[in-house]
């Protein structure tokens, strides 16, 4: 099996041994219950870098009092295997050997020891949106990130498109901060009929994984109006709630800035098309990026 480190201070001492030997170190960070999504991000970082860690820690603190932290998926052992099985897709280093990923599954009480009370205050750009509907989960998200590259100080990490706000939070205080690790955006993997890949999938009925189809119609719908030449967001978003009826509750479907996820009124530049909505009792996310 794959080397499994469980101690923030064996992982840090193991990336900087790793790149004060000039080799490059890539983090994928999930919270296991692995999927071909999280999956393609490490083959990103077998492709592309030297050696490649992934962190396995179910984040309490981005949870909410009324989410599903207790139910949320918990599979680590076969997360491990699907890590062994990646590196069998012959990712080679230099000299021939092939590319193993290493994982870092913290406890949380090594992430969180006895008294911790030290919190990272998310950007602004935390506030709409997923902050607005999930307070303090950005908060949890910061943190959490903020704590992963200190315990892995790798050179770039990865992570997935789906979570397109989260990327620009740790964006914004990756460079806030100075924290000189490379972020690195990965196209959001699918199924083939569209349904964006989610650990929170394995939730839905047969029915209700219909339905969460949905999704991905609204926002193929709002692209065809776009390329059409249909530049007001009025216009769009209507067209996206039309798609959405059939679900049983939409926090948000909305086109905004790209980069400050602020409200616009006409099509101008890049935005992005945001939807989260309730099928059954599942949450789901998705969107897409129209330049």
């Amino acid at each position: 099996m794959i080397e499994t480190i469980q101690t923030c201070d064996k992982i840090r001492d193991l990336v900087l041994k790793l790149r004060g030997q000039g080799q490059t170190v890539g983090l994928v960070p999930t919270m296991g219950a692995l999927h071909d999504g999280h999956l393609s991000l490490v083959h990103q970082s077998l492709a592309q870098c030297d050696h490649t860690v992934v962190s396995i820690f179910v984040n309490p603190t981005q949870f909410g009092p009324s989410e599903d932290l207790a139910k949320y998926p918990r599979t680590l052992d076969r997360d491990l295997q699907l890590l062994e099985d990646a590196s069998q897709l012959k990712h080679s280093s230099s000299n021939g050997d092939v590319r193993k990923p290493i994982a870092f599954v913290p406890a949380n009480d090594e992430m969180y020891p006895a008294g911790y009370s030290t919190t990272v205050d998310p950007p602004s750009i935390a506030m709409p949106l997923e902050g607005e509907f999930r307070p303090g989960h950005f908060r949890g998200v910061a943190t959490v990130v903020l704590k992963l590259f200190a315990a892995a100080p790798a050179n770039v990490a990865f992570f997935g498109r789906k979570d397109f706000q989260q990327f620009k939070v740790i964006q914004r205080m990756t460079r806030d901060l100075n924290l000189g690790v490379e972020l690195r955006a990965c196209d959001t993997v699918r199924e083939p009929d569209g349904l964006a890949l989610s650990s929170r999938n394995r939730y839905l009925s047969p029915s209700d994984r219909t339905r969460a189809l949905s999704l991905s119609k609204a926002l193929s719908a709002c692209e065809d109006l776009i390329n059409k030449g249909i530049r007001d967001v009025d216009h769009l978003t209507q067209a996206m709630h039309r798609e959405l009826a059939n679900l049983d509750k939409i926090d948000y479907a909305v086109v905004v800035n790209s980069e400050t996820l602020l409200p616009i009124d006409k099509i101008q530049g890049s935005v992005v098309a945001l939807i989260a909505a309730h099928v059954g009792g599942t949450r789901l996310i998705d969107n897409r990026v129209f330049s």
